[in-house]
């Protein structure tokens, strides 16, 4: 089991980002959760094994349809254990 941490900068918010980050978390068996940062980023931690984060990574860094991805950053974290995984306000 292994945690990411991923940030994601662009024209990621108000374009459904973190609801098909949901949807395509669920369809990989992620846990964890994503939400709209103050700073106009999404941020999302998942949980889950190397390859479902890997493709999580890669859907990330194109996004919905309406998203514009400019920057995506990714950190490892120590274990959360996630229960789900939720949008948080």
């Amino acid at each position: 089991m292994k945690t990411q941490k991923i940030k994601i900068s662009g024209k990621v918010q108000g374009v459904y980002f973190r609801a098909s980050a949901k949807q395509k978390a669920l369809n990989l068996g992620l846990q964890g959760y994503v939400k709209n940062n103050q700073d106009g980023s999404v941020l999302m931690e998942v949980e889950g094994n190397d390859e479902a984060i890997g493709e999580m990574v890669n859907w990330c860094r194109q996004g919905p349809a309406l998203a514009r991805v400019s920057e995506i950053r990714v950190e490892p974290l120590q274990p959360q254990n996630f229960t789900g995984f939720r949008i948080e306000r």
